[in-house]
């Protein structure tokens, strides 16, 4: 056998997975199922070694995993990071399983200056806050063009004017302009019931431990967006403008084909940073690992809650 099919089917064996090849549009299951996404590998890990009963699905070179956590049937799938790559995994979940909810597990970037990194933040709504029009300069004012002053909802920073996205879903006749993309309610009552019960971890097996426990909040707003941000400035016209609470690079996308699709959707992040508002250098990189324990874990009571 050549070298490339010897190296392949050690490949497989070694990952002991069932891989089936569909047909182009075949349905791969018809187990009604939550999509359970995440965006990093710390957290897909972790939800994976978790998850009974597991059969792989590769589709595009990436893998789908369907089985059993916390009790509940689940498709598990990793995004990576990016609001491309979080809208196309979901709209695939949804074009190929029997998809009744999509809740997403990731890090974030603290806003509200009331919440400490490892906190697990729930809100009520996302939206797609670097979707924006860059305007040009005129006599030291930038002025956006006329065509696009309607879409404009919210004060610029700098050149930067944010807008509301065109959105269709079934029972529209024409797009509408939709800023804001909803959580489902049910699931986001669900959240609130177990926000007290999860404990979650303060301190890293390194022994570097957060000043205070971190706790669940559930509500609020999100924005999503395609840069990672770690600058105070930026921070503070993010948390005036938006209200936001927290922010990241997937929730708003995965909530806009949710929404478009009629699909309940909720998401769970935790802290790792503070979006440049820390009084030192950011502490993403010390805190990753545990903002994705403590996202994980508030993930599966979640999901041994729901009805």
């Amino acid at each position: 056998m050549p070298r490339p099919l010897l190296l392949m089917l050690a490949l497989v064996l070694a990952l002991g997975v069932n891989r089936p090849v569909p047909a182009a549009g075949q349905s791969l299951d018809d187990t009604p199922r939550t999509v359970v996404m995440s965006a990093s590998s710390h957290e897909w890990k972790t939800l994976l070694a978790a998850t009974a009963g597991r059969t792989d699905h590769l589709l595009d070179g990436k893998l789908f995993v369907t089985g059993r956590l916390a009790g509940r049937d689940v498709l598990l799938v990793l995004s990576g990071v990016s609001m491309v790559n979080a809208a196309m995994t979901t709209q695939k979940a949804i074009d190929r399983f029997n998809v009744k909810a999509v809740v997403f597990s990731g890090i974030a970037g603290g806003v509200d200056p009331s919440l400490d990194i490892g906190d697990v933040i729930v809100p009520d709504q996302w939206g797609q806050y670097l979707e924006s029009v860059f305007a040009r300069e005129v006599d030291g004012r930038f002025v956006p063009l006329r065509a696009n002053r309607a879409k404009n909802r919210y004060p610029n920073f700098g050149m930067m004017f944010p807008r509301a996205t065109e959105v269709t879903r079934t029972g529209l006749d024409s797009p509408e302009l939709r800023f804001w993309f909803p959580a489902d309610a049910r699931l986001l009552e669900v959240a609130r019931r177990i926000a007290g019960r999860v404990v979650l971890d303060r301190c890293t097996p390194e022994g570097r431990c957060l000043t205070l426990t971190p706790k669940v909040v559930v509500g609020g707003n999100g924005v999503s967006g395609q840069s990672f941000v770690d600058n105070a400035a930026f921070r503070t016209y993010t948390r005036d403008t938006f209200r936001a609470v927290v922010l990241d690079m997937e929730s708003a996308a995965v909530a806009h084909v949710a929404f478009s699709q009629g699909v309940p959707f909720i998401a769970f992040r935790s802290l790792s940073d503070l979006a440049g508002g820390g009084a030192g250098e950011n502490q993403m990189g010390t805190f990753f690992a545990l903002a994705a324990e403590n996202s994980a874990r508030v993930v599966r009571t979640f999901l041994a809650e729901m009805p």
